[in-house]
């Protein structure tokens, strides 16, 4: 069983910083995002960002579908993660480790 503690912390902290941080910008995310990408060490950082967040995004469908649940059940995350990167599969470690702890204190009654 998944410990939630980890994942929990760090996406409330993340996630909180994320909120401070835009809540005082002084440009939209698609600018900010722009003048990133306009310079090309800071190009690479992001680059190199979301050819992580792929790899979590492939990890999160093949992980939802070996527990047996829909690729429709992911599209959340994967949004999540296309704007955000860490946050979506944060978010999807916490309720997943939810829903094994949910499954070992109150096992199915059919199996």
């Amino acid at each position: 069983m998944m410990s939630v503690a980890l994942p929990l912390t760090a996406l409330i902290a993340f996630t909180g910083y994320t909120v401070s941080v835009m809540l005082q910008a002084e440009q939209s995310l698609i600018d900010f995002g722009i003048s990133l990408m306009s310079r090309p060490d800071t190009a690479q950082v992001v680059i190199d960002l979301y050819l992580l967040a792929t790899l979590a995004g492939v990890w999160m469908v093949k992980d939802a579908r070996a527990r047996g649940m829909s690729i429709w059940s992911v599209v959340p995350y994967l949004l999540l993660t296309a704007v955000f990167v860490s946050i979506g599969p944060l978010l999807y470690l916490v309720v997943r480790g939810v829903r094994e702890r949910r499954k070992v204190i109150v096992p199915d009654p059919a199996g």
